[in-house]
């Protein structure tokens, strides 16, 4: 998708609302640029507070689409409360034992 946008005062630019909205980039978005060769990169980049970036890293996102795909698939339990989900989760665990010494 190529714009042709023009220099304005103080070097400032407008970036097209078509490429704007293609890359879901909004008023108050940084932007990582640098240069390569003769060409000007732009890339959107969004900031994340240090106490939030466990969740980011590409363990936890691997996590998330593991966690996305069980639900879609149907595997997964709901519980009433919490009580009753950490119960099963200790009989799961205790099952799990069982088939180990088993073995």
């Amino acid at each position: 998708m190529d714009e042709l946008v023009q220099i304005r005062k103080k070097a400032q630019l407008t970036l097209p609302l078509s490429i704007r909205r293609k890359l879901g980039i909004e008023e108050g978005d940084f932007m990582d640029i640098h240069v390569k060769d003769d060409e000007i990169v732009m890339r959107p980049k969004k900031l994340i507070d240090k106490d939030q970036a466990w969740f980011w890293t590409q363990r936890w996102q691997e996590g998330e689409k593991e966690v996305e795909e069980d639900y879609k698939s149907g595997r997964f339990y709901e519980f009433p409360d919490a009580k009753s989900a950490i119960t099963a989760l200790h009989k799961t665990v205790t099952e799990q034992k069982r088939k180990r010494v088993r073995k």
